[in-house]
């Protein structure tokens, strides 16, 4: 087996941003040539899959400048820094949906595009939800509507693209999988 690394020769930050910051990186490859690299830098995030007790997937439906598109997301939001994912989790799911939750469980982490950035997601599930009377708000920038949807629901939105992002198609291809181990 041969070399794979790349070793960073220089990095110089081209921008940098509320969300995301851009480095331009100079590398030595393993046959020993130099190439450059264009390095999105993220602080990680976390994405929450919450269940209701009625069995509902409880979403958020926002617009998208990224795509100019409305679509519908599992709750998601970035790491603060210094911020463990559990307490971020916690918070993304108050601001975003009202509800609180009792149960709260590390499903997995995996970076969303490995080619160019450094973003990683950490995926929650959540249970025992409750909804708060005095919600933490939503951010300034940020407007949601709320949607709870069956499995089934989840899965017509993701034929129809209404769901269209990777780690919410995860969440319902995860409950899904969910199910037919259970045997329903």
């Amino acid at each position: 087996m041969g070399r794979l690394e790349e070793k960073t020769i220089s990095a110089k930050r081209i921008f940098s941003g509320k969300v995301v910051s851009l480095e331009l990186q100079e590398v030595e490859l393993p046959n020993g040539k130099n190439a450059n690299r264009e390095i999105i830098k993220h602080p990680g995030a976390v994405a929450i899959i919450a269940i209701t007790d009625e069995n509902k997937i409880v979403m958020v439906e926002q617009f998208r400048k990224a795509l100019d598109k409305i679509i519908v997301e599992i709750p998601a939001g970035k790491l603060e820094k210094g911020e463990e994912p559990a307490v971020c989790a916690r918070r993304e799911l108050e601001e975003e949906t009202g509800y609180e939750c009792s149960q709260l469980e590390l499903l997995v982490s995996f970076y969303t595009s490995p080619g160019f950035a450094d973003e990683i997601v950490h995926v929650y599930i959540a249970k025992g939800l409750v909804k708060k009377e005095n919600a933490a708000a939503l951010d300034e920038d940020e407007f949601v509507n709320l949607e709870e949807l069956t499995l089934e629901e989840a899965l017509q939105y993701v034929k129809s693209q209404k769901i269209y992002d990777a780690k919410t198609m995860f969440a319902v291809q995860y409950l899904q999988l969910q199910e037919a181990l259970a045997g329903k």
